[in-house]
């Protein structure tokens, strides 16, 4: 009796498991209204138990398909869940890749506005060496500038435009120079490249805080403060004989490579020898149109452009080695020596004149071992009975301008004065009164007292021709 319900709770909830008439029955057999199970055939009652069975086994079904189809809406959920967790995972994946990727362009643009990491193909391996040698750079008194951002900060220019100045382009849509050709006293062209406003500034900054900071050789006259076709002239007045020598393309000899070389030997790091040799040469160029837009394509390296105003200074650094060299060897000889840009010229007199030979193979190689070559045609001999010149100036005995270049001048001057300008020329200038003008101080600085004659009359034509323009 311990297993009957002891409460209302129990007594419906057996109820509920055994199934009405199950529970009816089961009491009778226990109140003895109804005989036990097995006592009777064909008990009616095995009818009754078998619909409990049956109920049961389709409750239990009932329960294990809803179990099942909480298990499908479990699973269909957890789906749901991940593909939720999966999407928020590939947004917070996307978000962070863009702030990655807005971090890194905002890191690049800082980095070039500080560094400059690339300036073409073949010319960027050194950019990331800054380190220069400062002992040196303060015992030459020279800027310290070893990277992209102190040079900038030096010529007070943004990072962008030193990398737009210096960047070394096979074939570009704009040219930092404007090329012409201009003739040439001997015959021929001369290639002219300026500088356009920009890279000029530039260059002026490089030659007025390097260059011109350094020595060069004594022997140079060219592009030198209180130096002249004068003074390059004056050593070799009244000698037995003159030789003159043309170092040949003088300015394209004097390759990027080399320039490069020349500020690393200042103590400059690589980084910054790459952008100011970039910054001071250039490679000659051919235009061509294509769909209605020019391209400036490069014909082969860079060099130093004649019309850059670094460029000079830059030849007299470079050459400071091969001035010594000749300097040496033509004093050893009984020779003088001087240099003015591409003409070399030597002189002697007296028992020296019997080492001409040994003083052209020697001048010879000397200039082939430092990178140039003499220009063949060019090369002169001139004995003391013919009209001795040295750049321009005559040095027979005294300096002076050629007679017949002088009586041309005169009859140029007489002849405008007399009948004006129109029709009329001198040299190569469009320029008429320019091109007189620059003569006649030529004149002056050569010879002050004929100069000074010349001068004067090129004032009367100026007036003159003032007069008649109003």
């Amino acid at each position: 009796m311990t297993d009957q319900p002891r409460t209302r709770e129990e007594l419906y909830d057996r109820i509920r498991k055994m199934g009405r008439e199950e529970f009816i029955l089961e009491e009778m057999i226990r109140y003895g209204f109804w005989p036990a199970q097995g006592s009777m055939p064909q008990d009616p009652a095995d009818e009754i138990r078998r619909a409990g069975e049956i109920r049961r086994e389709l409750e239990q079904l009932r329960r294990e398909s809803s179990r099942l189809q909480n298990e499908k809406a479990l699973r269909k959920q957890m789906l749901k869940q991940r593909l939720e967790e999966s999407r928020r995972k590939q947004q917070e994946t996307k978000e962070r890749r863009e702030r990655e990727r807005q971090e890194r362009a905002q890191a690049w643009n800082r980095k070039k506005q500080q560094e400059i990491i690339y300036l073409g193909e073949g010319v960027s391996a050194g950019l990331n060496n800054s380190q220069g040698n400062e002992e040196r750079l303060r015992l030459l008194n020279l800027p310290l500038c070893n990277t992209a951002e102190e040079i900038a900060a030096a010529m007070e220019i943004s990072v962008g435009k030193l990398r737009f100045l210096a960047f070394d382009r096979k074939t570009a849509t704009v040219s930092h120079y404007i090329r012409f050709k201009i003739p040439k006293k001997t015959g021929g062209e001369r290639l002219i490249s300026a500088p356009m406003p920009n890279l000029k500034q530039v260059q002026h900054w490089i030659l007025e805080n390097i260059l011109q900071k350094l020595q060069v050789h004594d022997a140079a006259h060219g592009f030198r403060i209180q130096r002249s076709i004068v003074t390059n002239a004056t050593p070799h007045v009244g000698a037995d004989v003159i030789i003159n020598f043309d170092l040949k393309d003088f300015f394209p000899a004097i390759s990027y490579k080399r320039v490069k070389g020349l500020f690393l030997s200042f103590g400059y790091s690589e980084a910054a020898a790459t952008i100011f040799s970039l910054l001071c040469t250039a490679a000659e160029v051919e235009e061509l149109e294509l769909d209605g837009k020019t391209y400036y394509v490069a014909l082969g390296e860079r060099h130093l452009p004649q019309g850059s105003p670094a460029s000079p200074a830059i030849t007299n650094l470079l050459c400071r080695r091969l001035d010594r060299k000749l300097t040496i060897m033509a004093g050893s000889l009984g020779f003088n020596y001087t240099r003015y840009a591409d003409d070399i010229t030597f002189s002697t007199s007296g028992d020296s004149l019997r080492h001409i030979c040994n003083l052209l193979k020697r001048t010879e190689s000397i200039v082939t071992y430092e990178g140039f070559a003499i220009n063949q045609d060019k090369t002169r001999i001139l004995r003391k009975s013919r009209q001795q010149e040295v750049t321009g100036v005559v040095v027979n005995n005294k300096l002076n301008v050629s007679k017949k270049i002088l009586k041309q001048f005169r009859a140029t001057l007489y002849q405008i004065e007399k009948d004006g300008l129109e029709g009329k020329h001198w040299g190569n200038s469009p320029n008429l009164i320019a091109a007189i003008s620059g003569f006649a101080n030529f004149v002056a600085m050569v010879n002050p007292e004929k100069g000074a004659e010349f001068q004067q009359q090129v004032q009367r034509i100026k007036k003159k021709y003032a007069r008649r323009k109003k």
